[in-house]
């Protein structure tokens, strides 16, 4: 995840002492893209309109999940999310990583967000047919499709630049 400066300068993110650094930006942000979509989930809460009482229609069955194993993981998420913000910005201000991988990160991020709250509109309880849950799957789907491919794809670029950043120069008149 991190992307390495040009820098020859052993201080610099390519040094061999960043390297812990680099092993806490990239389980930061893998702690930041789990996190996200329960997180959401969590926040959102069910979104069910009928009582249980009145028989609910579902488009997706919710999982039984109790509601304290619920909130420890709502909760849990939060803190892991807040806290993988705060080790990707020290990282970012400390030059362990670099400003564009945010650019592959905030699409992730915005996708497990759609996840989430996608799912909990698709195993809301209603009386009849879940409109809602036919938009997350219209729209939702494709938006986190799109996210992810670009996401991807710019992380593959990133890290194809990556491989030749501290690549000598050649010197056409060395020969």
């Amino acid at each position: 995840m991190t992307v390495t400066f040009p820098d020859p300068d052993a201080s610099s993110a390519g040094g061999p002492d960043r390297v812990p650094a680099r092993w806490a930006v990239a389980a930061a942000a893998f702690g930041l893209l789990l996190a996200v979509p329960v997180a959401t989930w969590w926040l959102v809460g069910d979104l069910s309109t009928v009582p249980i009482s009145e028989g609910r229609d579902y488009a997706f069955q919710p999982w039984s999940v109790d509601a304290s194993v619920a909130r420890a993981a709502g909760a849990g998420s939060l803190v892991v999310g807040a806290a993988a913000v705060m080790v990707l910005g020290w990282a970012m201000v400390r030059r362990v990583l670099d400003i564009r991988w945010w650019a592959v990160l905030v699409p992730l991020v915005a996708a497990g967000f759609i996840a989430g709250a996608g799912w909990r509109v698709l195993t809301a309880g209603v009386a009849g047919a879940n409109i809602g849950a036919g938009f997350v799957v219209l729209l939702g789907g494709p938006m986190v499709l799109v996210l992810v491919v670009w996401a991807l794809a710019f992380a593959v670029y990133l890290l194809s630049r990556t491989d030749h950043a501290h690549d000598p120069p050649v010197n056409s008149d060395s020969r």
